[in-house]
């Protein structure tokens, strides 16, 4: 679909902009892995893909939270910027539901991203984590058991962001995909698409989709035997930056075979590689090693396990630890998110769609 038309047809859809008040949105509804998760994974029994233990959450929380970080994320950052509570792991949730310590589920929305997942259902399964499909079935249940209202999940954002676990995956020397590449990416994005036609079903009408930053510069490629040390991993940033555009076109064609959503593209690799690439303009000393870790470059021991090391400045890096990145760089892809042109999101920016009013259809 051409640029001009997915414009045009975005002006036909939007009935009124209101940028006075934010309560357009009451709430998000996050799905994805570890960039997203804010401790789902630490409810799941026998589930090895923690965060639940010092120093993870030490900038901000002052305690750990889950989260994969020294502080928020960027589902946080975008919160605070609408003027929301931060959302709940729905497995917390949950619990407090089930044990009567809650009468209701927050009207903030929920948080059901479980770190180590993919869009693939395979991704790390003997892990115990939760595929991005298991936690679209968990939302579909608490709307059929009307624990949520429809009026609220139409006038909600979808946060969507998973890959990454998929692509470094298929880079193991262990692992033998049987898929080429470009195959591999298409199966990808089959499953992306499913989950957006999925959610635009059960009421979605603001669709956020993040594309993938570039994971062949995490810290942890240090795992794989033919990954390069003193540059990015080549091989594995050009196959999500096929993902990548995949995504993008997939998203430009939601309002087309969705009559009254509207898709909007998160360009998180663009923003990461501008910050890269001048990162001193940004107040970063480092954007190669992981702040907490060991290893050449961090990469080889999760933060707070035994043998890893802690800088003393982790406003300094780009990366917390060895795949995660650390409060102040998702505090930069926030912003860029929140009210960047459209070489950050397009085809507008969170902000513009938070104030938007929809017709719904």
């Amino acid at each position: 679909m051409e640029k001009k038309n997915l414009y045009t047809h975005l002006l036909i859809l939007l009935v009124l902009i209101n940028l006075s008040s934010s309560l357009n949105v009451p709430a998000i509804f996050i799905f994805g892995d570890s960039v997203f998760d804010a401790g789902n994974n630490h409810f799941i029994k026998n589930c090895s893909v923690q965060a639940d233990f010092p120093p993870y959450g030490s900038t901000f929380f002052h305690h750990p939270t889950g989260r994969f970080t020294d502080g928020r994320t960027v589902a946080d950052f975008i919160s605070q910027f609408i003027g929301i509570g931060l959302q709940q792991p729905y497995l917390e949730a949950q619990i407090a539901m089930m044990n009567g310590s809650r009468k209701e589920y927050p009207s903030n929305g929920l948080n059901f991203a479980s770190a180590g997942s993919g869009v693939l259902q395979g991704t790390n399964k003997d892990w115990g984590v939760l595929p991005i499909q298991e936690q679209l079935r968990q939302f579909k249940t608490l709307i059929e058991e009307k624990a949520i209202n429809r009026s609220v999940v139409e006038r909600s954002l979808f946060f969507l962001e998973s890959g990454s676990n998929d692509i470094f995956n298929y880079f193991l020397p262990l692992d033998t995909p049987k898929l080429d590449p470009d195959a591999y990416v298409e199966a990808m994005i089959k499953e992306v698409t499913n989950l957006t036609d999925q959610i635009y079903k059960v009421g979605a009408r603001r669709i956020v989709v993040f594309s993938l930053g570039p994971v062949g510069c995490v810290p942890a490629r240090d795992l794989l035997p033919a990954a390069p040390i003193n540059r990015c991993y080549g091989k594995m940033n050009a196959m999500v930056k096929k993902y990548n555009k995949a995504l993008e076109s997939l998203v430009n064609d939601i309002s087309t075979r969705h009559p009254g959503a509207i898709g909007v593209y998160g360009a998180v690799y663009d923003t990461v590689h501008h910050i890269r690439a001048a990162p001193t303009r940004y107040g970063f000393s480092n954007v190669n090693s992981a702040c907490c870790g060991d290893g050449p470059l961090g990469g080889q021991v999760q933060c707070g396990k035994e043998g890893y090391k802690i800088c003393q400045n982790p406003q300094g890096f780009l990366f917390w630890d060895y795949f995660h990145p650390t409060q102040p760089t998702y505090e930069l892809i926030s912003k860029a998110l929140w009210e960047g042109k459209k070489s950050r999101i397009r085809p507008i920016n969170l902000k513009t769609l938070t104030n938007l009013t929809l017709a719904l259809v």
